[in-house]
């Protein structure tokens, strides 16, 4: 993840904008300006750590906003902690030592973020294990939160995912709705296959056995199964065997932890799952916060 990228600067300036970290009066009330803190980030559950990197941006993108509290700081993490790596509960994240307001003014934001994506990266973790050694590959989907998506898309690669399109401009996927306002499948993919830019590989979403055939009848280079139960895709993969195609095969819809090795089983090259990034629960991470004393 490039943490300096204008992008990602956005994103973290307006989480610390959202919640006006540079005006926190309960901190201001209460806290000696001059008074130095280190701050440990602890994880409270076994989990797969991502966003480690947002500690030390939060801190330089606040003393931007403020320059009153800027200050020199250190953000210090064990050679053995960093994005992909599955922690145990209790263990230590990072030390942050910087001035207490400005630890205090940046707690929440660093927190939130460590503990979406931490979370994220532990279901993507989940889904990758449960098909271990079937071939078949766990994708993300676009179900991502708005202005996110970079940073959840980051996440599931933290937990041995692989990500689908980034956005709407990244691949053509033609999907029902396309179909059905497109005039149907053989239109769809004529148009496509006509006005595609050289080296867009053209994915079609199909439901049924007639559709799987129609789309490989007339071009398609690549196939998402949408909605099948584990025996429909087994007999997909089949079917597109028989015929001789080479080509991508995705199962997607109603897969959860509990089925996804039985769909990975069934041979399909990648499983896309929405949950990674719509459902995935925060993992528990805290930050505890003490005077320096010299």
């Amino acid at each position: 993840m490039e943490w300096k990228s204008r992008r990602i600067e956005a994103i973290l300036e307006q989480a610390l904008v959202e919640d006006k970290a540079t005006s926190d009066v309960t901190t201001a009330l209460t806290i000696d300006p001059a008074l130095r803190a280190a701050a440990t980030i602890i994880a409270k559950e076994d989990c797969v750590l991502s966003g480690v990197g947002c500690i030390p941006r939060f801190l330089e993108i606040f003393a931007r906003l403020d320059s009153r509290n800027s200050g020199r700081f250190e953000v210090v993490s064990h050679p053995e902690i960093f994005d992909g790596v599955r922690l145990r509960k209790g263990q230590a994240i990072a030390v942050i030592r910087h001035n207490a307001r400005v630890i205090l003014a940046c707690e929440r934001v660093i927190l939130n973020l460590l503990q979406r994506m931490s979370g994220i990266a532990t279901m993507t973790r989940r889904y990758v294990d449960e098909v271990e050694e079937t071939g078949a590959k766990i994708l993300d989907t676009r179900k991502t939160v708005p202005g996110l998506r970079l940073l959840d898309k980051y996440a599931v690669r933290c937990g041995g995912g692989e990500n689908h399109r980034l956005d709407l401009s990244d691949g053509i996927l033609i999907k029902n709705n396309h179909i059905s306002l497109g005039g149907g499948i053989v239109h769809v993919l004529e148009r496509a296959r006509e006005r595609r830019k050289p080296g867009q590989t053209i994915d079609i979403e199909v439901r049924n056995v007639d559709e799987l055939n129609l789309a490989l009848d007339h071009g398609a280079e690549s196939l998402l199964l949408d909605n099948m139960t584990p025996a429909e895709v087994k007999k997909a993969v089949a079917l597109v065997q028989e015929r001789g195609f080479d080509i991508p095969v995705e199962a997607s819809g109603g897969i959860t932890l509990e089925n996804v090795r039985k769909y990975a089983l069934a041979g399909p090259d990648y499983i896309s799952v929405g949950a990674l990034t719509h459902s995935a629960p925060s993992v528990d991470i805290s930050m505890r916060i003490t005077a320096e004393l010299y």
